[in-house]
């Protein structure tokens, strides 16, 4: 990357660079960074607002996001069980083959951005995330392609015709939204990374009632107008295309202009690095959404099942949406300690982060334990979906504690740049222990959530301890080596390197 000064910030410098470009509702955040040196429970008390202050607007932009999809899901199971059982494989299927890749992929900008934005030259971040947008971009040629030809692929795979039809109907609709996803994914990322975590939120607000009239209007609404089954994707599209172009506006009107860099022939540069980065956060992310719901696909469950399938997931997705919200606002945190140099702060900001998701957690495991009886009439009116939910639902809320301590911890590593060991973490914990599980059981959609529960179980202990063993002073060395010099590009550690320095 481009030079840095070896000397650190002063003092009583902010962490996020230059004043005038924070975002005035972030200004108190920024306050609160002043000094490395301060003791005990004030050190302790600042990173805890801080990352408490990050951690809530990014929440209500992933539950006000998620909502969107959700809000598909409850529109149209009420049409019938069928129905809402196509939409489950729909949102599966949309989820295993782009949703994650794409966010796996941006996932790379949490080791890059912040980093940047606390260096000599900010403008990195805009480089980085149109380098970043490029990428993405190219992986939507294949994407589509899976969407449009998803029946034939849910048949092969064994899946009831009616429903796999329905299901490759509703992702050729919803693919009418995908490059609005992708661009919301990185623009997100570019926003929080300069300390404007509010905007995606207010943005979302706007959007988010006005995606739940579309989706009566269309399911439900008067004949006129009225598109039954098809409306819900094409509500869903039409969500993420207006996030799109309030986000641009925004960022053409008011955000900093000493986080942008013009277009130029350095986007096309170190495009392999940032893959070889995206691909470990695919490997990070999107392994542990696939081994999700790859499992249901495989289990070949029945409409009831895969109906209470869709409950669950539902449900534990949202509640997901606040450790992961919470992983990235620590992510944040932790990566401007490091650009900034300060070791104490990012090992205060890490054990900050651990003990709110373990909070945060406890909060809906309790949740899910009170309502479980009826839960699924929030979804459907099935009586036996109803009573498939509430026999599982104990075990979601056992899980839940393991469930945010994954998340955070990712976070964690993706601040350090370390995709790849988190990778590693996924790939033994989900897929030889927890699917090994899963089918060595063979008790259906119990056996799915077992499994699972204890590949969470697994993965959120051995990532704990190892974040917990983690020297910061090593890491801010990488951060320096990294943006010292007159170059831009990364060196990104393969999984061997990471496991030599854990």
């Amino acid at each position: 990357m481009t030079a840095r000064t070896s000397k650190s910030p002063a003092e009583t410098e902010p962490l996020l660079s230059a004043p005038s470009t924070v975002a005035e509702s972030d200004s108190d955040d920024v306050a609160d960074t002043i000094h490395e040196s301060a003791e005990g429970w004030q050190l302790w008390l600042q990173e805890l607002k801080i990352i408490a202050k990050y951690t809530a607007p990014v929440f209500g932009t992933h539950v006000l996001e998620y909502s969107l999809s959700m809000a598909s899901v409850i529109s149209i199971g009420h049409l019938s069980t069928n129905h809402l059982a196509a939409v489950t494989l729909g949102t599966m299927t949309s989820s295993v083959t782009g949703l994650s890749v794409i966010l796996g992929f941006v996932s790379a900008l949490d080791s890059l951005l912040p980093q940047a934005w606390t260096s000599s030259n900010p403008s990195l971040v805009g480089l980085w995330s149109q380098r970043m947008m490029l990428l993405v971009t190219m992986l939507l040629v294949p994407i589509f392609m899976i969407w449009f030809n998803a029946e034939p692929i849910l048949i092969a795979l064994q899946q009831e015709p009616e429903i796999a039809h329905l299901a490759g109907v509703y992702l050729k609709w919803l693919s009418l939204g995908l490059p609005a996803y992708a661009f919301n994914s990185v623009a997100r990322r570019y926003l929080q990374s300069i300390g404007l975590m509010h905007v995606p939120t207010y943005i979302v607000i706007f959007v988010a009632p006005i995606n739940i009239l579309l989706n009566w209007l269309l399911v439900w609404g008067p004949p006129s107008i009225r598109l039954g089954y098809i409306g819900a994707p094409i509500s869903t599209a039409c969500s993420f295309n207006l996030i799109s172009l309030l986000t641009l506006t925004y960022a053409l009107v008011y955000s900093p202009r000493e986080a942008w860099q013009a277009p130029s022939s350095k986007v096309w540069k170190s495009l392999g690095s940032l893959m070889q980065l995206g691909s470990a956060g695919v490997g990070q992310i999107a392994a542990e959404w696939w081994s999700w719901e790859l499992v249901g696909r495989e289990s070949q469950l029945g409409p009831v099942a895969l109906a209470s399938q869709s409950v669950l997931l539902v449900s534990a997705s949202t509640s997901y949406q606040a450790p992961f919200a919470l992983s990235v606002a620590s992510s944040v945190r932790i990566g401007n300690n490091l650009g900034a140099g300060h070791a104490i702060r990012a090992e205060v900001a890490t054990k900050i982060s651990i003990y709110m998701a373990l909070v945060i957690s406890l909060f809906f495991s309790t949740i899910f334990m009170v309502f479980r009886h009826d839960w699924a009439y929030i979804f459907n009116d099935d009586n036996d979906v109803v009573v498939l939910v509430a026999k599982i639902m104990p075990i979601v809320a056992v899980f839940q504690i393991f469930d945010g301590l994954c998340a955070v911890t990712a976070g964690i590593l993706r601040s350090r740049g370390r995709q790849s060991l988190g990778a590693l973490l996924n790939f033994v914990s989900y897929y030889i222990i927890g699917l090994f599980l899963t089918f060595r059981m063979q008790l259906e959609l119990y056996g799915l959530w077992i499994g699972l529960a204890v590949a969470l179980l697994v993965g959120g202990v051995a990532s704990v301890i190892i974040v917990l063993h983690t020297d910061w002073q090593h890491e801010i060395e990488r951060v320096q080596a990294r943006l010292a010099g007159d170059r831009d590009d990364v060196k990104i550690p393969t999984i061997v390197e990471e496991c030599d320095t854990v």
